[in-house]
C-alpha cells in the first residue's frame, strides 16, 4: 500500500542518481505531484519533497522545465516566508527557488556531472549553510548507508546529504551553527560506524580529522522521524534511466509508472 511519504521517499532516492533526474522531470505525473505534495500537512512529506526537487534542480536540462511548471514557484516563495515551519524546511525552500531563479546556477552538462562526483546541496551564495565531508569507517555497503541515513536524520540542522560509497564518504550540508562534531557523534552511536572529516591541507591534499565524540549532547529532530524506505536497488544497475529492482513491477510499466499513477489518482479524481 502506498503512501503519500513512500511516494515521495522513493523518487527522493530515485533523483539522487544523475542518470534518473530528466527522467523524471520529463514524466507527465511526477513533478506535478511533487509540487501538490509541497502544500502536504506533515511536514516530513514537505522536507522530502524539497530534497527531491533540489536532487532534479541539479540537472541543468530540468531548469526550465521546472521554473515553468505551474505553482512551483510560487509555492517555493510561500514556504520560504512561512515562519511556521522548522527552519531546515524554510531554508531548503530557499535554496531551491534560488536555484531555479538565478540564470547563474545553469550548468552545461559537463560542468553538472564534474560536480556532481565532489558536493551536492551546496550553494555559495547560502550564507547559512556549509558543507561538511565525512570519511566513514564501516561504510561498506547498503545496509551501512542505511545506518548512517537513520543516525544523520536525527541530527537536527541537518539539511540534506549524498554518499560516494566507493570512497566510503558522506558529504553533508547542514545549518553553519551545527558542530561537525554532532555529526560524528550521531554515526559513532550507531556501534558499527565511525567518521572523520575530509579536509584539505596547505598543499591541497586531503587528509582526515578526527572528531570527538565525548560529552557532545546532539540535539536531534522531533519533526523528522526515520522516514527512509528499507529497500534500495543495487548501486550495480545504473545503466537503465529509471530502475528500482525492489519494486514490483505490475503490467502498467514501471514503478515511476505506478508512483505516477498514485499521484494522479491521490490528486485527479
Amino acid at each position: 500500500m502506498m503512501d503519500a511519504l513512500s511516494v515521495v521517499s522513493q523518487l527522493r532516492d530515485l533523483a539522487s542518481e544523475p542518470q534518473n533526474r530528466e527522467a523524471i522531470v520529463r514524466d507527465q505525473g511526477c513533478l506535478p505531484g511533487l509540487v501538490l505534495f509541497l502544500d502536504h500537512k506533515d511536514p516530513q512529506v514537505i522536507f522530502t519533497t524539497l530534497q527531491t526537487l533540489r536532487y532534479l534542480a541539479e540537472s541543468s536540462q530540468n531548469i526550465n522545465t521546472m521554473k515553468n511548471e505551474l505553482g512551483l514557484m510560487v509555492t517555493l516563495e510561500a514556504l520560504k516566508e512561512n515562519s511556521g515551519l522548522n527552519s531546515d524546511i524554510t531554508d531548503l525552500a530557499k535554496e531551491v527557488h534560488e536555484v531555479l531563479s538565478n540564470l547563474d546556477t545553469y550548468r552545461t552538462p559537463e560542468q553538472t556531472k564534474r560536480r556532481n562526483k565532489h558536493q551536492f546541496f551546496i550553494n555559495s551564495s547560502n550564507k547559512k549553510a556549509k558543507s561538511v565531508t565525512l570519511h566513514i569507517q564501516g561504510l561498506d555497503g547498503t545496509d551501512q548507508r542505511g545506518v548512517c541515513e537513520e543516525a544523520l536524520l536525527k541530527v537536527k540542522g541537518v539539511i540534506s546529504f549524498t554518499f560516494q560509497m566507493a570512497l566510503k564518504r558522506c558529504t553533508v550540508r547542514v545549518r553553519a551553527d551545527l558542530p561537525t562534531e554532532s555529526l560524528a557523534s550521531a554515526i559513532a552511536a550507531t556501534k558499527v560506524l565511525s567518521a572523520q572529516q575530509v579536509v584539505k591541507n596547505e598543499s591541497g591534499e586531503e587528509v582526515l580529522i578526527p572528531l570527538s565524540t565525548t560529552g557532545l549532547k546532539v540535539e536531534e529532530n522531533s519533526h523528522l522521524p526515520d522516514y527512509l524506505p528499507e529497500d534500495e536497488s543495487p548501486e550495480k544497475e545504473t545503466d537503465r534511466a529509471v530502475s528500482r529492482t525492489t519494486a514490483k513491477q505490475d503490467s502498467g510499466g514501471s514503478w515511476l509508472n505506478t508512483a505516477a499513477s498514485f499521484l494522479t489518482k491521490t490528486f485527479y479524481w
